[in-house]
């Protein structure tokens, strides 16, 4: 087993008053070259909006985008002509492909959003853009692991264009769960979003992450009340 640690502290950061940005991996103004992906997750953003603000219509292309809101409402436009809002209990999915223009705005006039953004490369180059929204309020479940998001379109949760499978962790102290990687080669990127955990001896806190990779399987142990989320990802492009 092969392990890399990214404590909270240590992420990139940008202010740019309407936004508060922790980056895990080099991203716009952050740059570290030890830093840029793990295997093909490319981006790890924890994004705060301030109440009314967002992102403008901005292009992207071939890359798989996947936001998962913590808190607050954000509303999404695209080129595609798709108009909604994601909050907390979702999935969004955006399949850039070919290239996708989309804006992300904090609905509410009274409050922040705060969302996680990640990047996948894709095992498809130039497919045509998609996206894709579902709930997963009716499948969380206590003090275990639950898909939301796999490379099949028929699977549980989201899917997109890459074998990477995302499992979300909601559990009560002293409560544990063991994943098993599913695919040979892939790794796994556990990111702590409450709480604290011991996964395979190493304690995580709030917003630490850690890529482990060259193993068939993790425990994941709740030390408090704790939320995990895990990115399993092929580890070569």
């Amino acid at each position: 087993m092969n392990t890399i640690i990214h404590k909270a502290e240590t992420r990139g950061q940008a202010n740019h008053g309407w936004l508060h940005s922790h980056h895990t991996f080099s991203f716009a103004s952050y740059y570290n070259p030890e830093r840029m992906n793990f295997g093909v997750l490319r981006v790890l953003n924890d994004d705060t909006v301030a109440a009314g603000m967002g992102f403008g219509t901005h292009p992207h292309d071939n890359m798989e985008i996947i936001s998962i809101p913590l808190e607050g409402d954000l509303e999404h436009k695209d080129s595609m002509g798709n108009v909604a809002v994601i909050k907390e209990g979702d999935v969004q999915v955006l399949s850039a492909g070919t290239g996708i223009t989309h804006s992300e705005y904090n609905k509410n006039k009274d409050k922040e959003v705060k969302f996680l953004q990640i990047w996948v490369f894709p095992n498809k180059k130039n497919v045509a853009p998609r996206y894709d929204q579902v709930s997963i309020r009716e499948i969380s479940e206590e003090n275990k692991f639950y898909q939301v998001l796999s490379p099949y379109k028929d699977g549980q949760g989201v899917w997109i264009h890459q074998d990477a499978w995302f499992h979300l962790g909601k559990f009560e102290k002293g409560h544990s769960d063991e994943y098993k990687i599913k695919k040979e080669g892939n790794g796994v990127y556990a990111f702590v979003l409450e709480g604290e955990v011991e996964i395979d001896a190493e304690k995580l806190s709030k917003r630490d992450g850690m890529g482990i990779w060259d193993t068939e399987s993790i425990n994941v142990k709740a030390t408090d009340n704790a939320r995990v989320l895990l990115m399993e990802v092929p580890m070569s492009m």
